[in-house]
């Protein structure tokens, strides 16, 4: 006869044989096991998806890029040789947009990234482009009294008098905001800092219960299952993801679908450009006056 929590089969039994519910604990594991599981196969469902959407993007930009850029030339083409007859300013306004599209300018951001910020260039930045000496950086000099709590913060507090590894890690980074304050010259602060290596290392805290960190670890899946779904909405309905949504059995023939309407849109393009290069001027008379 097995004894009192034996296993048969997977559930426990009773002295008697009868079976035994698993306690809350025991289901709350088997719960967050099942989750993972099922995190862990929607992970790689997302990532095999977002493999193919950059997988399909990197051939249709090789594919298709060029005749896009193709179609941007020959509008900004065709909107100049419009602007260039009419004269007309919203004719010559579209012209540029046109082309800007096809040429566009980094932003002022991306040329002086770090340089300046909403009020302008910042003082260093505009020394420099001025060939003037940089402002050196104000020097402090510590008061006295920081003097005097530095040396006894750096006597106590020192990582040679630590006895083990935890507490050597703890004296260094303690250390480091003391030298932190002291190179300001904060003696508020460094009093703030006494005040706190006198009080000593804070208590550690109560760890979790098996059944908190269960439920902890609960929640982070459910997070995470939902940021996961927010990336694979986010694939689906993005321009690349939409064309695999499409033909995701045969992308290749989707991609050649749309070059044949590409090269059509060029054909299209090129026909047009050429009538109004080769098309005559009518707008001004043989004497060079305007027609009424």
């Amino acid at each position: 006869m097995p004894s009192a929590g034996a296993e048969v089969d997977g559930g426990a039994v009773g002295d008697g044989g009868e079976p035994v519910a698993p306690r809350p604990e025991e289901r709350l594991d088997r719960a967050v096991r099942a989750a993972e599981q099922a995190l862990i196969e929607y992970e790689i469902a997302v990532d095999t998806f977002r493999i193919e959407v950059e997988n399909f993007s990197r051939l249709h930009h090789q594919k298709l890029g060029p005749m896009y850029a193709r179609l941007d030339e020959l509008d900004a083409r065709i909107a100049e040789a419009v602007a260039a007859r009419s004269g007309d300013p919203e004719d010559i306004r579209r012209a540029d947009e046109a082309r800007a599209r096809v040429m566009p300018m980094p932003a002022v951001e991306e040329l002086f990234h770090g340089w300046m910020d909403g009020d302008g260039l910042f003082p260093e930045a505009a020394a420099m482009l001025t060939d003037q000496p940089v402002r050196p950086p104000q020097r402090v000099r510590p008061s006295e009294e920081a003097r005097k709590l530095y040396r006894e913060l750096a006597r106590k507090a020192h990582p040679d008098l630590a006895q083990d590894d935890d507490e050597r890690k703890r004296r260094e980074e303690f250390i480091t905001r003391v030298n932190a304050a002291y190179s300001r010259g904060d003696a508020p602060l460094l009093r703030e800092l006494a005040e706190e290596w006198a009080a000593g290392p804070a208590p550690a805290e109560r760890g979790p219960s098996p059944s908190e960190e269960l439920y902890a670890r609960l929640e982070w899946l459910a997070q995470r299952k939902e940021l996961l779904t927010l990336v694979a909405r986010e694939l689906e309905e993005g321009a690349i993801g939409s064309m695999l949504r499409i033909a995701p059995d045969d992308p290749d023939r989707l991609l050649d679908e749309i070059a044949e309407q590409l090269l059509a849109q060029v054909a299209e393009r090129e026909a047009e450009l050429a009538a109004l290069l080769e098309e005559p001027d009518t707008s001004e008379g043989p004497s060079g006056s305007v027609e009424a």
